[in-house]
């Protein structure tokens, strides 16, 4: 090799150095560019995919928020139609839609979570679902137990309520807030992003000064393009896994739902066998007593037309077993109507300790020689505002437990009492004073098992047919009807003890009530049916055996008695009488009721009384007997009598006060 050669080669070499060291320093700029515009480029792809979950946080808490209004809405649509047609399948649905409601409004509480404010607002919105949760039961209540007009004034009441107002106002708020909070989020992350474009474009720029190296590099272009392709075909094949898990999934959502379909068709099953099993049991209960009691009257009627004819001395006796066997079985009908809450109370301010006194010759004659009756009154007289006649029968009723548990031998102690309780001591009853009425046995007591059973309906450990189920659950119903609570102590072996609180009545007790029902009649006896005055009536009454029995009721009292098979025809009938002084009208009849009637009659019945009779009032308001006095089926001729001037006197005091 020459000199000039060599000098030649090491200028390449130089040269050839040069380059080298000019595409290393390119390839540490491009690789700096590239490492700096990679980590803006990754920063951005953060800050945009949080935003976009973000954005799709709160397109689920909206969807949520609008898939409880639809719930809510179908809920009470479904009720609606429940309330108007009474199908049980509508209220099912009701009850479905309301259930599914509750489950998005747990779905949006967790959705929520990550937000102290929001989980706040979740909870009011709770508390106004719970109270709105109870309107609706309560309307859906009233159609279970056939009480259509309180459910359609229950369900338009409820329709506007402050509850459903809250709820809307609270779903608003969520989405508000969520979306306030989306919006100050994405403009963070925004003003980031344009930053960091801003920073990629000087980069992008200083990129260019580079482009030969870049050109030169082109090589690690094509391995990144190799990787990137990789990389997509990776994510082709999480796709596919993605949509595969998919398929199953809805394929698992699928039998998870058949299967709820199918556990729901079980449940409905065993209800209704449930139904059943229980009405079997309260009609066998039902028909022993009825068959008992129509025994006393088709025998002692019987008795009594056989001694008439022949003479005999002790027709009277038999009448008055029959009597007695009616009026048990009137007694039985007034505790299944309580027991439905289809005969409304009538409270009265009643002193305990009175009441129980005047009960002892009634607690004596049911329970027998064989059981000693003890009463103690703690002398508070303290009084509770109850029905009287309800109170007689639920003492009653649980007098009589007493007496099977002590199998007709034994001690009953009934004590009475004055307590002041703090909130829900005694189950829940609310702070205050309260009068305690205890009835204690010596018998057999009640295992567990029974303890927590002795309340539902048609539940008795008597043998089938010899009870009906109905006396705990109706004094249970009665008590808490009246604001009060119940609790036992019981032993198995030693006895039991139940004991009764009634919230006590700042008042003076009333007198008791001229004619209280009595499960277990005295003896008839013979009363003065003549009346001190004699009045002109007319009876408007569409059942014409009842027609003619209270027509002719009437006239052995001396009265003068127009009859009224037909409501419609009351008004000509009133117009054509000279005199009338009193309209005795049956409640519940064909085409028109008795209080339509008079309000029909308006002006044609000013100075004239008038008196309700029922045998079946339903859950009226007092305000719609107007005031009216009321005389309950059946009644004896005296009390026939007593109503009538009652209503007479009545009439007489208002029209004095309107003088005044």
């Amino acid at each position: 090799m020459s000199e000039g050669q060599g000098i030649a080669l090491e200028r390449v070499r130089r040269v050839t150095n040069w380059r080298i060291l000019v595409l290393g320093l390119l390839a540490l700029l491009g690789l700096g560019v590239l490492v700096a515009i990679i980590v803006l480029q990754q920063r951005t792809d953060q800050e945009r995919d949080r935003a976009v979950a973000l954005q799709q946080h709160t397109f689920e808490v909206v969807i949520r928020a609008n898939q409880l209004s639809g719930e809510i809405s179908a809920a009470e649509a479904a009720l609606g139609r429940y309330v108007v047609s009474a199908d049980k399948t509508l209220g099912q649905q009701y009850y479905s839609h309301w259930a599914r409601a509750n489950e998005q409004l747990l779905r949006l509480q967790q959705l929520t979570r990550d937000s102290t404010r929001q989980q706040s607002q979740i909870g009011q919105l709770r508390r106004a679902f719970d109270v709105r949760g109870g309107e609706l039961s309560e309307t859906a209540l009233y159609s279970t137990y056939k009480r259509h007009k309180d459910a359609w004034g229950a369900y338009y009441r409820v329709r506007q309520s402050p509850a459903r107002q809250a709820v809307e106002a609270m779903l608003g708020r969520v989405v508000d807030s969520e979306r306030v909070l989306l919006r100050d989020r994405t403009r963070a992350a925004g003003a980031l992003i344009d930053n960091s474009s801003f920073a990629s474009r000087i980069l992008t720029g200083f990129g260019l000064m580079i482009v030969v190296g870049a050109v030169l590099l082109g090589w690690l272009a094509i391995a990144a393009e190799g990787e990137r392709a990789a990389a997509d075909a990776e994510a082709t094949a999480q796709r596919e896994r993605a949509a595969e898990l998919q398929l199953a999934v809805d394929a698992a959502t699928a039998e998870l739902r058949a299967e709820a379909r199918e556990r729901e068709q079980a449940e409905a099953k065993l209800r209704q066998v449930q139904k059943m099993e229980a009405v079997g049991q309260l009609t066998g209960g039902i028909a022993h007593d009825f068959n008992n009691m129509l025994a006393v009257v088709l025998g002692g009627l019987e008795l009594a037309k056989r001694h008439l004819h022949t003479g005999g001395p002790d027709a009277q006796q038999h009448i008055e077993n029959a009597m007695e066997g009616a009026n048990r079985a009137a007694a039985l009908t007034r505790r299944l109507l309580a027991f439905s809450r289809s005969e409304p109370l009538l409270p009265e301010p009643v002193e305990a300790g009175g009441l129980i006194a005047g009960m002892s010759d009634l607690l004596d004659r049911t329970l027998g020689d064989t059981i000693a009756v003890k009463t103690r009154d703690a002398g508070t007289g303290w009084t509770v505002w109850v029905d009287r006649h309800q109170l007689e029968n639920a003492l009653l009723n649980l007098a009589v437990n007493a007496r099977d548990a002590m199998e007709g031998r034994g001690t009953l102690t009934i004590t009475t009492d004055g307590k002041t309780l703090v909130e829900n001591e005694i189950g829940e009853c609310p702070a205050g004073d309260y009068v305690l009425i205890s009835v204690a046995d010596t018998g057999c007591g009640m295992t567990p098992e029974v303890l927590d059973r002795v309340f539902e309906p048609f539940f008795t450990t008597k043998p089938v047919g010899k009870g009906t189920g109905l006396g705990l659950s109706q004094i249970f119903g009665f008590v808490r009807q009246s604001g009060g609570e119940i609790a036992i102590q019981t032993v198995p072996g030693s006895g039991t003890s139940v004991m009764v609180y009634l919230p006590r009545h700042l008042g003076e007790p009333a007198a008791a009530a001229v004619e209280a029902p009595m499960p277990v009649p005295q003896p008839a006896v013979v009363e003065d049916s003549a009346p001190a005055r004699s009045f002109d009536i007319l009876v408007v009454e569409d059942d014409p055996r009842v027609l003619g029995a209270t027509v002719g009721a009437l006239q052995e009292l001396g009265h003068r008695v127009t009859s009224c098979p037909d409501p419609l025809a009351a008004p000509a009938m009133v117009a054509d009488m000279a005199s009338l002084d009193l309209v005795i009208s049956d409640v519940l009849m064909p085409g028109q009721t008795g209080p339509e009637m008079i309000a029909g009659l308006g002006e044609q019945l000013d100075g004239v009384a008038v008196l309700f009779v029922t045998g079946f009032a339903g859950e009226a308001e007092a305000d719609v007997f107007g005031g009216r006095s009321v005389l309950r089926k059946p009644f004896t001729m005296a009390s026939l009598g007593r109503a009538v001037n009652e209503a007479i006197d009545i009439e007489t005091r208002r029209a004095a006060q309107q003088a005044a």
